[in-house]
This record gives C-alpha cells, structure tokens and sequence, in this order.
C-alpha cells in the first residue's frame, strides 16, 4: 500500500515537474516572440528614421539643384542683374524649385545624375536633326499642289514609367514639326499627326525608345546601360 502510494506520488510530482516545464517553454517562447517582436519593430523604427533623413536629405539637394538650374536660366534669358530684377528672379525660382524640384530628379535609378545629363546632351543633336527633317517635310505638304495632307489622332500606351519621362516625350513630340501631344491618359498618349508618315514615324517608336534610355527605363535595356552602371559600381567600390 505505501509502495502504491509513493509511485503514485512519484508520479504526481513527475507531471507537477512536466506542466512546470511545459509552462516555463511557454514562457521562454513568448518572451522569444515579444523580443523578437520588440527588434523587428526597433528596426523597422530604424531603418523609416534612416529613410525618411535620407529622403528629406535627397529632397533637399533636388531643391537646390533645382533652384541653381531656374536662377542660372533667369539670369541667362533676362540679362539683368540689378536688385529687382535678381529678386524677383530669385524669389520666382524658390517657388517653382519647391513646386517642382521632385519632378526635375525623378525616378533616377542608379543614382548617378551625371549619366542623365550625358546621354540627354547627347539626345538633343539627334531631336535636333529629326526637327530639321520634319520640317522639310511639313513645307512640301503645305507646298506641294496635291496638298497630301491626311491628319489623324493616333492614341498609343507608353512604356516610359516616370513623370519627368513623360513631360520629355511629351514635348519632344510637340516641338516635332508635324506632331503635337494632344493629352496624356495614363499611360496613354494622344497625338495629332499631320500626314501618315508622320505618324508611322512617332509609331515607330525611336524616339520613345531614346526618351526610355536617357532615364534608364524598363523594358528599354542597351548596352551602354551596362558600360554605364558598372563604372558606377566600380566606383563605388
């Protein structure tokens, strides 16, 4: 009788010790979790300060460039550089620059500011001789006797992802002779096409695709994307 009641005590105290080490894993894991928990959130807390500093920083230097860019072209196009003339300028800048400065530095990728300036100095030549072509063949349409002329509104969806993108197409078309961006519907591009060749020339897609190379866009890869970013990351080794 006492042999039965000391192994039924013994196995009591064995289940007593089991639910205690049952509780204290419970314990051990929650307090895991709640610090595990407790980092996670620390450095999600972290990582916004640090992104948010980083982000305020990167606005900062987009407004000044921005303001530079306004005040160097103010003065450039006035010629004036008495104290109202300067102020005004000045104070004309530092409203369009705070209005705008996000749209001038957008979505650069690579973060090199430097490869966009290139490659759109060297776009320009090419806009350049594509105006004088258009223009030629805008004076035979207005010229010739038979007047060939056949305008049409053509609609097509951009690949071209940013704003800034969008505005440099955009006016690229416009200052086409030929050609004017009518609206912007999304992604969608509405243009008014003076002749059928005109419009198979914008559908084509050149100069969409040399709009897309300038700002490093998606689906627009070349080769000099990649001579250009690895000097980038040599560098930055």
């Amino acid at each position: 009788m006492e042999v039965t009641l000391l192994i039924q005590a013994t196995d009591d105290a064995f289940q007593v010790m089991e639910k205690a080490k049952m509780q204290a894993v419970g314990i051990l894991d929650t307090a895991t979790r709640l610090t595990s928990e407790t980092r996670t959130i620390q450095e999600r807390k972290l990582k916004a300060i640090f992104k948010g500093a980083h982000e305020s920083q990167s606005g900062f230097l987009n407004f000044v460039a921005t303001f530079a860019i306004l005040i160097i072209f103010w003065a450039v196009l006035s010629g004036k550089f008495d104290a109202f003339h300067m102020t005004l300028g000045i104070l004309c800048s530092l409203v369009i620059a705070w209005l705008s400065h996000d749209l001038l530095f957008a979505n650069v990728r690579i973060g090199d500011i430097r490869v966009i300036v290139q490659r759109f100095l060297i776009y320009i030549p090419w806009h350049l001789y594509q105006i004088f072509l258009s223009n030629f063949h805008v004076a035979y349409l207005a010229l010739s006797p038979r007047m060939p002329i056949q305008p049409e509104i053509i609609r097509f969806k951009t690949k071209l992802e940013s704003d800034i993108s969008w505005v440099a197409f955009a006016n690229s078309i416009t200052l086409t002779p030929g050609t004017v961006t009518v609206d912007i519907e999304g992604n969608e591009f509405v243009v008014h096409a003076l002749s059928k060749k005109v419009a198979d020339d914008l559908n084509a897609g050149e100069m969409e695709d040399r709009i897309a190379h300038i700002f490093m866009e998606a689906d627009h890869i070349y080769i000099q994307d990649v001579l250009d970013v690895s000097r980038i990351f040599s560098a930055l080794k």
